[in-house]
């Protein structure tokens, strides 16, 4: 005996981190069965015992809020107002069958697609539906409502003092200790870049990388990705990308001399690094003072100005410069140009200097972009978290925040497109839950409760594992139901015993399904359902052998359910994801550098407009293709394909956008910002003709390939070709720059460094397409192929 429990407590421990799921438990064996005999024992109401019953179960095993214990607190009083809300509404809407059934859909499908936008909602949606399956399930007037939400509400009260006073959970948040301590490895590699032979630097460089694995896997294996209404917990996921993307624009940068020419990139990265650094003091501790990581913030701007400032200085002159005033009026045609570099191998020396000279400015740019968002990510939840009760529930945004009603609209817009997989998983609830009320309406069975209890537990996001679920619900009832038959035997109808039985019931149904298996959880919310009817109403084993009836029908609406709405799951509609944010970054990133093509304060109001447009479906994209994946991960059954080749794909979109974002950004500072003070000596010239064509056909050339590549996600077309990296074409666009490279005074020009960078990141984008085309391959993507269920 003492060997058995020791197996079982290495088996929770090992199942249930922190004993989560055994708290949740435990409060509810607790407080179920005493709100239960308050009411029916002491007042004598039976039906507001049953709601006190399954309100205290809805209340506590069903839901379990993270963060600190106020914010935990301020989640389940707003989710007691809400059930108690759906109460009132599903004892009117019981009165007819046809209203019920609507009233099912509507409702099932609003609280789903809810989750959308809240991982509050998302992790409280299971007890949303159960506080309007239970009245709408049980026919009833206007003068039941009284009854039914005392009997809720002395639940929801009962259950806030349970939380916060019996074994509370600590105030954890594995994510954002994760990111502090990502930041602060980042910070030190950063600082000991220069000494990159040292052993010591070695050391760092793996503590880097430990962190950054460590945190996105936290992230991966986060139930619900935490990108709700809370702004500091959408500004701490970004962070994951973010940082991730920083880890790669570290790795392909190259150590700086001392008597490197290129300092402003040796004092941009140490700017970058102090940001990283305050920045994880802050993020540890939001309600501290922000000003170090606003100095540094600050410090990183500068430098970043002074990279553009400092890079054309660095810039060599090029010889064979064609006539021309400055203003890229050339007489020397393209074609003569091409043919005399082409056998002047000084000159193709001079572009190869040119390229060389910007390389570190570049990278620290790219580095001094891609942190500083960080830091604004972390300020904005910090103010997110430092706001005063009172804005908390009005749900008002710190200020330069987006507010809460427009964030909603953002993420509930991006899944209103009929690729998604989180419409597509509410649909199917909705219809499911819908189709089970009528169901039981109809065929009049005993408990039309549990005809829907059974469709809720068992449908899942493919036909498989609903139909998988099915039998594992069937199963697990007979087991329950047969365990009850063999203890109500001998008690017969003393219900003295079933008091004593129905807290340890209510134990095991909340711990077996994370625990044991589903179905064991299943026969342990049978015996629990078969215990608590029978002290309302002593029926002995009878009540047992209904509940395997109605569950069964319940779990036949599921499966055929599924089988009628997207049967192959989030494994088929992943791919698409996948090629929409592929696309949609893609021709992001193509109007950002079109918008660069023009002179500022010229720049017809379309192009701005167009980029800012092009972001936001780039954005939504990548935000259903996020979804897609999270829901693939939390499947039932072994996944064949390694999550660290869709990892990789995931990436690559990353990449994508954030490419977009630092060409547009760069175009977006004129030249007086950019430059300070004598500015007007390092003009912000406007790209002349052949220039334009020459940036913008490389950067057709780099989208084409990923709408290509998009197209073979999807199954249209075999998976692109990589072309080897073009010299020619850095040869070409410095070539282009002939006019731009100095004005008439021999002074280097704005444009000169942003359309070399921006050339750039092209090129940073053409070297990650090689691997981009392995994990599809891998993945069994290609030509048609589909990702396994």
């Amino acid at each position: 005996m003492p060997a058995l429990l020791q197996r079982l407590r290495q088996r929770l421990t090992a199942r249930d981190h922190g004993l989560l799921v055994l708290r949740r438990a435990g409060r509810t064996a607790i407080v179920m069965p005493g709100t239960f005999a308050l009411c029916d024992q002491v007042i004598g109401n039976p039906e507001m015992a049953l709601f006190a019953a399954f309100g205290s179960f809805a209340m506590l095993m069903l839901v379990g809020f993270g963060g600190p214990m106020r914010q935990r607190m301020q989640a389940q009083a707003s989710l007691a107002v809400v059930s108690s809300l759906f109460v009132c509404l599903g004892t009117l809407a019981s009165r007819a069958a046809w209203l019920a059934c609507l009233a099912m859909a509507v409702l099932g499908f609003g609280v789903l697609l809810a989750g959308a936008v809240s991982s509050v909602l998302a992790g409280a949606s299971t007890s949303l539906l159960l506080s309007f399956i239970l009245p709408v399930s049980l026919p009833g007037t206007a003068s039941d409502v009284p009854d039914r939400l005392a009997g809720w509400g002395l639940a929801a009260v009962v259950g806030l003092f349970a939380i916060r006073l019996l074994w509370p959970e600590p105030a954890a948040d594995p994510l954002r200790g994760k990111a502090v301590g990502a930041c602060r490895a980042l910070a030190a590699r950063l600082r000991s870049e220069d000494e990159a032979s040292s052993p010591d630097h070695q050391q760092i460089v793996r503590n880097a990388h430990r962190a950054l694995d460590e945190l996105q896997r936290q992230f991966l294996t986060t139930p619900y990705r935490p990108t709700g209404l809370s702004a500091s917990d959408r500004a701490v996921v970004r962070l994951v990308d973010e940082l991730n993307w920083a880890r790669r624009v570290i790795v392909h940068s190259l150590p700086i001399p001392d008597d490197s020419p290129n300092l402003a990139a040796r004092r941009a990265r140490i700017a970058a690094a102090n940001v990283l650094g305050h920045g994880a003091d802050l993020l540890a501790a939001p309600r501290t003072s922000p000003d170090a990581l606003h100095t540094a913030s600050a410090e990183l701007r500068a430098a970043l100005f002074a990279l553009e400032r400092d890079a054309a200085d660095v810039l060599p002159p090029l010889s064979g410069r064609g006539p021309g005033n400055g203003t890229g009026a050339s007489t020397v045609s393209t074609d003569e140009t091409d043919q005399t570099d082409e056998t002047n191998e000084p000159a193709d020396r001079q572009v190869t200097e040119v390229i060389d000279a910007l390389e570190p400015s570049f990278r620290a740019h790219e580095l001094a972009f891609v942190v500083g968002a960080i830091g604004d990510n972390i300020d904005a939840a910090a103010r997110a978290e430092r706001r005063t009760w009172l804005q908390r529930l009005l749900g008002r945004q710190a200020t330069g925040l987006p507010g809460t009603l427009s964030a909603a609209q953002e993420r509930v817009s991006a899944h209103v497109d009929p690729h998604s997989v989180w419409l597509h998983n509410s649909v199917r609830g909705a219809v499911g839950l819908a189709l089970a009320v009528l169901v039981a309406n109809l065929t009049d069975v005993q408990h039309a409760f549990w005809v829907v209890v059974g469709a809720l537990s068992v449908l899942r996001s493919n036909a498989l594992s609903t139909g998988q679920n099915a039998l594992r619900a069937v199963l697990g009832t007979l087991a329950g139901f047969a365990i009850g038959a063999l203890l109500l035997l001998p008690i017969g109808s003393d219900t003295t015993p079933l008091w004593f039985l129905l807290p340890v019931t209510i134990l095991v149904a909340g711990v077996a399904p994370a625990v044991i298996s589903f179905a064991a959880g299943q026969a342990a919310f049978t015996l629990e359902l078969v215990i608590l009817f029978n002290i309302l109403q002593p029926t002995g084993w009878r009540v047992g052998l209904v509940r395997i009836e109605d569950v069964a029908i319940g779990c036949g609406v599921s499966l055929v359910v599924g089988l009628l709405f997207w049967p192959r799951g989030a494994g088929a509609a992943l791919n698409t994801a996948l090629s929409q944010a592929y696309t949609a970054s893609s021709r992001y990133l193509a109007a950002a550098v079109e918008f660069g093509m023009r002179r500022p304060g010229s720049r017809p109001a379309s192009t701005a407009v167009e980029a800012k447009r092009q972001a936001v479906r780039a954005a939504s994209a990548a935000r259903r293709m996020d979804d897609a994946f999270r829901q693939y991960l939390t499947e039932r059954g072994a996944k064949t394909t390694p999550l660290a080749e869709f990892a990789m794909l995931i990436g690559g979109v990353i990449g994508l956008r954030l490419a977009a974002d630092t060409v547009l950004d760069l175009w977006e500072r004129d030249g007086d910002q950019a430059f300070g003070e004598g500015s007007a000596a390092r003009p912000t010239q406007l790209p002349h003709a052949q220039l334009r064509h020459t940036l913008l056909r490389r950067t057709w050339q780099v989208t084409d390939w990923y709408d290509d590549f998009a197209r073979s996600l999807d199954g249209e077309r075999p998976v692109p070709h990589s072309p080897d990296q073009d010299a020619d074409a850095d040869r070409a666009l410095v070539r282009a720059l002939r006019e731009d490279l100095r004005d008439k005074h021999g002074i280097a020009s704005a444009t000169a460094v942003r359309v070399i960078w921006t050339g750039d990141h092209l090129s940073a984008l053409r070297r990650n397409q090689p691997t981009l085309v392995q994990p599809v391959l891998a993945t069994g993507l290609a030509h048609g192929e589909r990702a396994p269920d």
